[in-house]
Formats: structure tokens, sequence, C-alpha cells
């Protein structure tokens, strides 16, 4: 939603301007810190709705960033890279991050990206909020939390958004772009490394389960079992 506000995290002036630029003109309030340590005050201090977040910062890193957020948050974070492998991109996904782009990047892209994920964080506040259960797996969106055979398993928020989507679709086959349209809200330009990182998190999740399993269905996607 327009005016909410974003936190864009880089110590480059002209990419601070840029990404400035490209939020405002959408109605988006935008703060700004050029390392990581004021990065975390921002967030304690103003609680912003999403992150645009480099990872090559001062002081405290990206990655570190990411990492001390998540032990306390679910905000929104988009992380940026300067490398075009995969490293840094799994990197960021594992701690958390809900999104990422490689550098330079096209603005609006970004502004896509950011649209999205709100939208979807809002999604979700409204969305059906009845219990979901698979064979020995109970799923609450109200209180986003999973059980395992009884036992209590924590979960990051797209990991989460994930179980939740393939419980709703218990027994079909997804592929791996339809999962990205549905947990992100938008296509991942062709990237769905993304959707394999997680289901491979996932199924660590699901690991004390006697009924329910994650299977991969070869050339297309996931579908969840019992």
């Amino acid at each position: 939603m327009a005016g909410e506000c974003i936190l864009v995290v880089d110590d480059e002036a002209n990419i601070l301007q840029l990404v400035r630029l490209y939020l405002e003109r959408e109605g988006y309030q935008v703060l700004e810190a050029r390392d990581g340590e004021k990065a975390l005050e921002q967030i304690d201090n103003v609680k912003p709705a999403l992150m645009v977040l480099d990872i090559m910062l001062p002081k405290i890193d990206g990655f570190d960033v990411c990492r001390r957020v998540r032990m306390k948050s679910d905000l929104p974070i988009i992380m940026l890279t300067a490398r075009d492998d995969d490293i840094d991109k799994i990197v960021g996904l594992e701690l958390g991050a809900d999104d990422y782009l490689t550098k330079p990047f096209n603005p609006r892209e970004l502004v896509a990206r950011v649209k999205a994920i709100l939208r979807r964080s809002q999604f979700q506040a409204v969305v059906d909020e009845h219990v979901v259960h698979v064979g020995d797996v109970r799923i609450d969106p109200a209180r986003r939390e999973v059980q395992v055979a009884g036992e209590e398993v924590p979960t990051r928020t797209k990991e989460f958004d994930l179980l939740l989507i393939l419980a709703r679709h218990r027994g079909i086959v997804l592929s791996r772009e339809k999962i990205l349209e549905l947990a992100w809200g938008y296509d991942f330009l062709g990237q769905t490394r993304t959707v394999d990182v997680h289901v491979a998190h996932l199924r660590k999740r699901l690991a004390g389960s006697r009924s329910v399993r994650i299977e991969t269905v070869t050339g297309i996607g996931y579908k969840l079992v019992a």
C-alpha cells in the first residue's frame, strides 16, 4: 500500500538516490541507512513495512543484519547482491530473506517486487484462517504455527507460506513457477532455485512426520502427499 515506509540500506549514494526516486514516485516513504548498525537502529525505532538490504555494508554486513532481524521479526527483506552467482542468494534465502536482486538492477523491477511482497503480506493478514490438517501435520494460519506429530516445529516466514500453499493443494502437483506466484505474489523471472531451497528446508521441518512428505515431480515441481 502506497504511503508505507521502506528502509533502504546501502553504502552507495547513487543506489540510495535511485531507489528513493522510484519508491517515492509510487508514494512510499523512504528511510535510508548506510551501514548495518544504523539499519538495526532504524528498524527498532521506526518499524518499516519492508527493508531493501545490500549485502556488502560497513560495520555489520547484510547477512548479519538479516540474521538479527529474523531472530525477532518477520519484516519482509529484499537483499541486494553485487555477485551474479547463487552463493549470496542461497545464503540470503537461508537466513530468511524474502527475495533478492543482483546489481545492477532495474529500479522498476525493484518497485514491482516491493509491491508484490507488501501485497502478499496484506493478503496473509486476511486470508482464510481455518486450521489445516494433513496427516499428522497441523497448520494454524492465524497463529502461524506448525505442529508435526503433535510437536510444534518452528518455520521461517516463507517456509510457512510454502507449506500452507502445498497443504491447501494437497495431492496436486504445483510447478515451481506456480509456487512462486502463490508464495511470492509474482513471477520470479525464471529463477526457481529459491523454491528448491525453501523445499529443502521444509523437508527438514517435516522430518518427524510419519505420514506427510513433499514429493518431487521431475521436470515440473512439487506436491504434498499424505
